[in-house]
């Protein structure tokens, strides 16, 4: 289905809409068209991500992408992207755009930072990519594995939105996806087994079915690193033989890879990294449309134009809630034993992000009960979370505040101490220079 819409309709759609809203009897719009009208306009915008400004650099001239023999333009672009290698994890399920080179024997590589995520097949014809626009979510791309003068980037909707747009995956708006599935011999999943998106919430037990993982995790066990039999009892697996390798299976040429890892610690900061991109991909969409309808409706009734009804305080709220819950590790199953890694990611995680006078940052690990020293998210010092719609943000800096301080819906602080909570305060007041002046407005003790 094509995603554009045309101008004229965009332009006047909530003019048309507007005596339905007033009558009460209009329901919900579909999500895909939600994200194509106004204020979103997510497919007729320009992009204003770090791969959209390669993009253009590369369009200008003004960079160049060198070609490597053995690997095309990959090593090139995780260069100019500032991806580092050792974030390399690999999935063998056929579950992506290139789905038919995809195999045990040639699984996909994925690559990220904070802001941007890269995939490839060894032998495909395309490096795909998606980033982070700091104002509309997730944006998709492809760049032809063909040596040329002027490497071919291009964005890329109608294609990549077939799955990143499903409510089931993303929730109806553009967004990212990590998927656990039970693969058979071939990498095809064997839906009839089921399936899972892969969260901090999600169980050991059901995490990365169709990826490789190396590294080690003690007694906890995951569905990585094995293939599946379509009359497999999945409430009785062994899963003692994929846990805790390593190395890739020695059926992986590892000389079709930049790293010969699938670093357990990475697959860990993927899973947070998706699901926090994608709350503060819905929540700032979720913002910009209740603040649409408020506009709407105070023209309609004669309002003043800053009037804030109850019905948008409600949907701020909510979209607010849903995204402090996951800056702050909400749902994060515990671990039971030690984590340790197998690329150097984990040190390489470290030693980025934004630290305060003492040194202290968000990207500390823990790796022994949760992932993080610090439970809130390194992505709150992101483009994306900065530019949220204003209205919303003070919502979020209130029910954070909340949080910390051991108050209303988001006391959920009994996995740390107030220790934490109070280091978690002092950090951020002093990395974040728009916290509100009284921020948070009582002390942070239980």
């Amino acid at each position: 289905m094509m995603r554009a819409r045309a101008t004229s309709r965009a332009e006047g759609g909530w003019r048309l809409l507007l005596p339905l809203l007033l009558a009460g009897c209009l329901g919900p719009l579909g999500a895909e068209e939600v994200y194509d009208l106004p204020p979103l306009s997510y497919t007729s915008c320009a992009p204003d991500d770090r791969v959209a400004h390669l993009l253009r650099d590369l369009d200008a001239g003004s960079v160049q992408l060198a070609w490597d023999r053995h690997f095309g333009y990959l090593p090139a672009l995780l260069r100019e992207l500032a991806v580092p290698l050792s974030s390399q994890v690999l999935v063998f399920s056929k579950t992506s755009l290139q789905r038919e080179r995809i195999s045990p024997d040639t699984p996909r590589a994925l690559y990220f930072n904070d802001e941007v995520y890269v995939g490839t097949v060894p032998g495909g014809t395309l490096i795909e990519l998606a980033a982070t626009d700091p104002r509309q979510g997730t944006m998709f791309y492809v760049l032809d594995q063909v040596e040329h003068a002027h490497p071919r980037l291009r964005r890329e909707t109608q294609e990549c939105l077939r799955c990143h747009d499903l409510p089931a995956f993303t929730g109806g708006f553009p967004g990212l996806i990590m998927r656990s599935v039970y693969p058979d011999r071939d990498g095809q999943p064997l839906l009839n087994l089921g399936s899972m998106i892969t969260t901090p919430a999600s169980p050991w037990a059901k995490r990365w079915g169709g990826w490789y993982v190396t590294g080690s995790h003690g007694g906890m066990r995951q569905l990585g690193n094995r293939i599946y039999d379509e009359h497999a009892d999945i409430d009785a697996l062994d899963l003692v033989a994929g846990a805790n390798q390593p190395t890739l299976p020695t059926f992986v040429d590892s000389e079709l890879y930049l790293r010969p890892t699938s670093d357990v610690v990475a697959l860990l900061a993927l899973s947070h990294q998706i699901e926090v991109h994608n709350l503060i991909t819905s929540s700032g969409f979720s913002a910009r449309i209740a603040l649409r309808d408020e506009q709407v409706m105070n023209q309609a009734l004669g309002r003043p134009a800053g009037f804030r009804s109850d019905s948008t305080a409600r949907r701020l709220v909510s979209a607010a809630d849903a995204l402090v819950r996951g800056l702050l590790y909400g749902d994060e199953a515990p671990f039971t034993d030690r984590v340790a890694g197998s690329s150097g990611f984990a040190e390489d995680f470290a030693r980025g992000g934004v630290r305060d006078s003492r040194g202290a940052s968000l990207r500390e690990l823990d790796l022994r009960r949760h992932f993080a020293r610090l439970p809130c998210s390194y992505l709150i010092h992101s483009q994306a979370f900065a530019c949220l719609p204003p209205p919303l943000k003070v919502v979020v800096y209130d029910r954070l505040g909340e949080a910390l301080a051991g108050r209303g819906v988001n006391a959920r602080f009994a996995l740390v101490g107030s220790d934490a909570c109070r280091d978690i305060t002092r950090l951020l007041t002093a990395t974040l220079g728009d916290l509100p002046v009284d921020w948070p407005a009582s002390p942070t003790t239980h």
